[in-house]
């Protein structure tokens, strides 16, 4: 029996009341920024930038950034740009990822590293970093804490660095950006455009779990625990959520869900459908909250690094970086989206799934998945045929015969020859008893 603790009610029911901690914290002064051109790197490619930067110093702690900027060979700095963050160090995987996002979208594109800077605090890196800062806050409630908020400063200063960067080196005005970043970094995404009016976009990467209020109860019932890959948070007394009014406050303060109102910018969710971190229909718990354009990709037999497996054990990334750069190129360059709608309905004894796009198709496919469970981490996605009409596509399913069985429908289009994708939501069903 999941047992529900009060504070977990408030946040599920209590009216919302995104928190003005992070927007004080982000918004207060720093003497110790500061930020400085190191190399700049010209190849038949195109242009590289190595920026030094400290965004603040948080706990007396100076943290410390290198910031790369990559303009392709042709490409013509304008008034919006790519902000990725990441929490390693540049090297030539991560710069090669960098410039071929931004070779992709042909637009300029920047990685902030050393978000979080780590390790600290004996050694402490990633989430059991965020945790022992959670921790930190439900002792003292000191609002300073939580280290979501300095991670989201860092990008904010990150922003200022670019704008003037372009001023000096392009004599150009920078004045919006497309933010993303991965997991904890798309978590800190999610705050970045709450906290910050120069966010026109948002891609956040494998961040699965807004709305945590529902969500900590439903990994409950979906894996029957927390999945261990969150230990360092239920090690630490944090899930299931803590009652008292500090636990209270400190999710409030860093849900993303709390923040919707200020989220009303385009967002392009991309998640991996085998992701070990969370339940698979997890998008369900809050995808009808968020505001504005929205889209989502699933990448099939794929985990939280977004690295899909085929059948012959290739793997590859490349669902989920084509679309990444398209959705970042659209927004940089004030172009339309597809729109998408669908809608999951039974029919004659089976699942139906239309969707329905205003931009035509050049293929549509269900991935269909079944499971012992509602625990679908482990299971291989397979691909179904649903038919186009026009610009609409259809697909059906049978009901599963015995256990659990969940399915998406996947488009994929074509922009300027290169293919791109995006999802409809999940849906699971469980054969009658």
């Amino acid at each position: 029996m999941i047992r529900i603790l009060p504070v977990l009610v408030c946040l599920v029911l209590c009216p919302i009341t995104a928190d003005a901690g992070l927007l004080e914290y982000v918004k207060k002064p720093d003497d110790s920024f500061k930020w400085n051109l190191k190399n700049k790197t010209v190849a038949a490619s195109g242009t590289s930038y190595q920026i030094e930067m400290v965004s603040q110093t948080w706990e007396g702690i100076k943290w410390d950034h290198i910031l790369m900027v990559y303009v392709p060979e042709g490409v013509k700095p304008g008034e919006s740009m790519m902000l990725f963050n990441d929490g390693g160090k540049p090297d030539p995987l991560r710069g090669i990822m960098g410039f071929e996002i931004a070779k992709r979208a042909q637009i300029p594109v920047a990685f902030l590293y050393g978000i979080p800077n780590q390790p600290l605090f004996d050694g402490k890196k990633e989430d059991a970093l965020i945790a022992e800062t959670f921790v930190r806050f439900l002792k003292t409630e000191d609002e300073d804490w939580p280290l979501l908020f300095p991670m989201t400063k860092s990008l904010v200063r990150g922003m200022d660095v670019l704008q003037a960067l372009s001023k000096e080196e392009w004599k150009n005005d920078l004045k919006t950006f497309v933010v993303s970043g991965a997991s904890k970094r798309g978590w800190t995404s999610w705050l970045t455009g709450a906290a910050d009016p120069r966010v026109k976009a948002i891609a956040p990467l494998v961040i699965d779990t807004l709305n945590f209020g529902k969500q900590i109860p439903h990994q409950f019932k979906s894996f029957g625990k927390p999945s261990d890959m969150v230990k360092d948070y239920t090690q630490r007394g944090l899930i299931p959520i803590p009652a008292g009014k500090a636990a209270e406050k400190l999710w409030q303060m860093v849900d993303p869900w709390m923040y919707r109102e200020s989220l009303k910018m385009p967002k392009m969710i991309i998640n991996g459908a085998n992701d070990p971190y969370w339940s698979l229909d997890a998008l369900n718990l809050y995808w009808d909250d968020l505001q504005g354009d929205k889209w989502v990709l699933y990448v099939p037999n794929a985990g939280h690094g977004l690295e899909q497996i085929y059948g012959e054990g290739k793997k590859d990334r490349n669902r989920a970086l084509s679309t990444l750069a398209l959705f970042a190129r659209q927004q940089v360059l004030n172009k339309p989206m597809p729109k998408l709608s669908w809608k999951h309905e039974d029919a004659d004894g089976q699942m139906r799934l239309t969707a329905t796009t205003d931009v035509v198709l050049k293929a549509c496919r269900l991935w269909v998945a079944d499971a012992p469970t509602r625990d679908f981490r482990k299971q291989t996605w397979t691909e179904a045929p649903a038919k186009i009409d026009g610009k609409s596509a259809t697909g059906l399913v049978a009901k599963p015969e015995k256990d659990w069985r969940a399915f998406y429908m996947e488009c994929e289009y074509e922009d300027d020859g290169k293919p791109y994708y995006l999802s409809t939501q999940i849906r699971m069903d469980e054969a009658k008893k």
